[in-house]
């Protein structure tokens, strides 16, 4: 069985949309959906599928979500997925051919839901590895006993908990492998933004990230520079 968690903080006009849509996908793959719900989270999430369960975090913080998913799910393969993010109709499909070929985790490339020339540059990137290679957008999935093996997301990486566990992932040769089958994913962030802006930010906090900055910096840092309304504001 895989596992889908979906971390959400206020996200039920995204889910409305998502879940419907996860539900048509998975009918002939064994799985279950885990919406893991902020402690801060005040919109109503409720639905009625035995296979889709709706959990409330009694703490704040992406990486405490996602465990708490990880903690609850019953597959063997968890796949952790942005509320704002569609896979495509053979997701369930691609993970469980890359898990037959002996891969303990995997990513998918991904473009926006924009029709700007220089998102679809970015989102060239996303279908190779490199610098940015693990970020949440890419949808990590990953053996269940694996991430466990590996000590779970970083409950005090306050922020990029998804490049810190992807850097464990690497020290530990753990296999995987990018799927080319494009996710597609908002374009808020740019939207609340410019193009300039969200880039050289990303750019500047990777490179914060891998000289050893601490998280709580890397989150003031990020929250000075890019504006997140739909995020949990953190001061």
């Amino acid at each position: 069985m895989i596992s889908i968690i979906i971390p959400a903080h206020n996200e039920q006009k995204n889910l409305l949309k998502l879940i419907p849509y996860l539900e048509a996908i998975s009918t002939e793959t064994p799985s279950e959906i885990l919406i893991v719900l902020s402690a801060a989270n005040k919109d109503s999430v409720v639905f009625s599928n035995t296979k889709i369960h709706v959990l409330q975090c009694k703490e704040s913080g992406r990486s405490v979500q996602m465990n708490y998913g990880a903690q609850n799910a019953k597959g063997a393969i968890l796949a952790f997925l942005h509320a704002d993010v569609l896979p495509p109709k053979s997701f369930l499909k691609d993970i469980e051919k890359v898990a037959k070929l002996n891969y303990q985790a995997g990513f998918f490339s991904y473009r926006f839901d924009s029709k700007s020339i220089l998102l679809r540059i970015n989102a060239k990137f996303t279908a190779n590895d490199g610098i940015f290679t693990g970020g949440g957008d890419q949808c990590l999935f990953i053996e269940k006993e694996v991430f466990n093996q590996l000590g779970k997301f970083d409950a005090k990486q306050l922020i990029m908990e998804d490049f810190e566990f992807f850097k464990r992932m690497k020290k530990n040769n753990i296999s995987y492998k990018i799927i080319n089958n494009d996710l597609l994913v908002s374009a808020r962030k740019y939207e609340s933004n410019s193009y300039l802006r969200v880039n050289i930010s990303n750019l500047l906090l990777v490179l914060l990230f891998k000289m050893g900055y601490p998280s709580n910096k890397l989150r003031s840092l990020h929250n000075r520079l890019l504006k997140m309304p739909y995020h949990i504001k953190v001061e």
